[in-house]
């Protein structure tokens, strides 16, 4: 169990990698080139309409809103990322794209597989461009979102834990609530960003609760977590609504910490769950990941698909997504003082995504996967 922490300049240098590098000198001409609102609009309108595929259900209610906006006429369809990646490959081998937008939340299936193979183009709205951080311009990063360990408020005043390796203790067995790696490709692009990039800070944490080095040996600290937290048998669902439940549910007598998306805070006014995000937890707190923003190559409409895109990237196109904790990568475009779980109150604890090494996250889903199947113990 070693490949999978090849984080060397052999796989960096891969054709997906070189294809983003290339593609930064694009985005900074992009950058560069005169930007006229009002003519998009104007072209955009004499366009076919428009499809968008998103992982949110949200992005139903924001096509809506676009529409009444601009007068071009959008539908936002909800398919998550494996149903989105399959549509999008395929629509654009049989030349019949269907799908014009496409916000998908798999980074290392955009940069490994989309971008390569030429199907979708990354375009950055060169009026925002000195808003949106270098790093989040090749390929456009829509928004960010996080996944964030949680507690029941009614059992707790603050959460139970203070450190991620009490959750591979006696005490925490078959406690903690989450979505199946096996089945939630994000969760092990989480286990090889942290082996990648944070591997020290679950080191240091070991020895903060423990007063001893860690000594393992697997290839690093954060597999030496990941195969003893599956051996502690957490209790998996297939959604993050099973993880809210079963962390958030009210009046329920066993405290029990889940990990899943902030949007499920919204659960606490929505249907009365007890969610309280648990802070200050060492090394992290949660952990953010990223959506895409791409255009299909081939689109009919590709001035309305850009319009569509720089609508995206503005504080009131992504306010409907906003309201469930995901954070625009532009930094004019804030989170609502309301929102529900508190996210952007502590996000100097949530461990960031770099998608400078998504390329690296792809190949190693398959090992982080059986490092989680064969130690996994209910």
């Amino acid at each position: 169990m070693t490949r999978f922490f090849d984080t060397g300049i052999t796989r960096l240098l891969s054709a997906s990698a070189l294809a983003l590098a290339a593609g930064l000198l694009a985005t900074a001409a992009q950058a560069e080139e005169k930007f006229d609102l009002n003519a998009l609009i104007e072209a955009a309108k004499k366009e076919p309409p428009l499809s968008v595929y998103s992982s949110t259900g949200k992005i139903v209610k924001q096509a809506e809103a676009f529409t009444k906006k601009y007068g071009v006429q959008a539908t936002g369809t909800k398919a998550n990322a494996a149903a989105q990646l399959e549509m999008v490959i395929r629509e654009g081998q049989a030349k019949n794209v269907q799908g014009d937008v496409i916000q998908i939340s798999d980074v290392p299936a955009g940069v490994a597989q989309l971008v390569p193979q030429g199907f979708v183009d990354s375009w950055l709205p060169p009026d925002l461009a000195d808003k949106i951080p270098a790093k989040f311009q090749n390929p456009l990063t829509v928004s960010q979102e996080a996944n964030v360990f949680a507690y029941n408020t009614q059992l707790n005043e603050s959460c139970p834990i203070k450190n991620i390796w009490e959750l591979t203790e006696e005490k925490w067995k078959g406690k903690l609530a989450m979505q199946d790696p096996l089945n939630k490709a994000s969760y092990v692009d989480w286990f090889n960003q942290l082996a990648t990039h944070g591997d020290d800070k679950v080191a240091a944490a070991y020895k903060a609760h423990f007063g001893k080095d860690l000594v393992t040996d697997e290839a690093g600290a954060t597999a030496a977590w990941v195969k003893a937290l599956a051996a502690n048998g957490p209790l998996l669902t297939d959604a993050d609504e099973g993880a809210a439940q079963a962390a958030g549910a009210p009046d329920q007598k066993e405290q029990f910490i889940g990990l899943m998306s902030s949007a499920k805070f919204r659960n606490n006014k929505d249907v009365g769950t007890k969610l309280g995000l648990c802070k200050d937890l060492q090394p992290f707190a949660g952990w953010m990941y990223p959506s895409l923003g791409f255009i299909a190559k081939g689109t009919d409409s590709p001035n309305a698909a850009k319009l569509f895109i720089h609508y995206l990237m503005t504080e009131e196109g992504i306010a409907p997504q906003a309201d469930d904790g995901k954070m625009s990568t532009n930094t004019d475009a804030k989170l609502p003082d309301d929102e529900p779980s508190g996210i952007g109150k502590v996000l100097d604890q949530i461990f960031p995504y770099d998608s400078a090494t998504a390329q690296s996250d792809w190949d190693a889903r398959q090992d982080w996967q059986d490092l989680w199947r064969v130690n996994y113990k209910k």
